[in-house]
């Protein structure tokens, strides 16, 4: 046996220990009349546990299930206490691009990587959606996971602001599927109207790994560790979304769900 295989089989049996005895301590009834009152004055020992699995093997998964429930609970109430402790860095970040309505009364906020497949096909939707709903505000967020290619264009899209040709830029980025190198990312931006040379010169300004590095901040504090993920108001949404998806979640924070 590998010391992987030994230590996901350990991980596992603490897991369900716990989880036994999570469901024990919450179920005194049924313990009571399972294991004898003498047993239970005492600290659970591992023989009675292991007979208690026998006699009652659906008690793990009952209480696993319980505990995931819980732990995805806690995790949200969490991300509703970041979301209204940072809005002001979400929303008003002013190294953060902004395309849509810059007044807009819903704002769209998106983590993503230019590599990521995932973010390739929520794209179209999220340009559409500017372009079906005036009331839309959409603040990007680069948040490169993937490797230094994609730290590399997110510093190029960070740049490309000042020329005035972000959302140009970061679509057509993300329409690509070329491997992004310095020469496939100057060769998009040339084609969507950018200088170049300016570019790539404004790439080497150090402030941008300081953009990403405090993106990167955010997302661990809002429990986002992929990519795409979506915000509007106080609710996170993790994974692509559709024209329809963007739609519901706007739906739902103006309902103040």
């Amino acid at each position: 046996m590998n010391n992987s295989r030994f230590g996901n089989r350990f991980a596992l049996s603490l897991t369900i220990f716990a989880g036994l005895t999570l469901f024990l301590s919450g179920c005194s009834r049924t313990a009571k009349e399972t294991i004898p009152s003498s047993a239970l004055n005492q600290e659970v020992s591992e023989a009675v546990i292991e007979r208690y699995i026998r006699a009652h093997p659906e008690v793990i998964e009952q209480s696993l299930q319980a505990m995931e429930v819980k732990r995805e609970a806690d995790q949200k109430e969490r991300q509703k206490v970041t979301l209204k402790t940072k809005q002001d860095e979400l929303l008003h970040d002013p190294l953060s691009p902004v395309s849509g309505n810059p007044k807009g009364e819903i704002t769209v906020v998106e983590f993503y990587d230019y590599r990521c497949g995932f973010c390739k096909r929520a794209a179209p939707a999220v340009t559409e959606l500017q372009k079906v709903d005036p009331r839309v505000r959409v603040v990007y967020k680069d948040f490169p996971i993937l490797g230094e290619a994609s730290e590399l264009a997110a510093k190029a899209a960070l740049a490309s602001y000042a020329q005035g040709k972000h959302q140009a830029f970061h679509e057509a980025l993300l329409e690509s599927h070329v491997d992004v190198t310095k020469e496939s990312i100057l060769k998009i931006a040339t084609k969507v109207g950018l200088d170049a040379k300016r570019l790539e010169a404004d790439m080497a300004d150090p402030k941008w790994k300081g953009v990403i590095a405090k993106n990167r901040a955010l997302a661990r504090e809002l429990g986002i560790s992929g990519t795409p993920g979506f915000i509007v108001g106080n609710e996170l949404v993790p994974g692509a979304l559709d024209l329809n998806g963007l739609k519901e979640l706007i739906a739902r924070a103006g309902q103040g769900k």
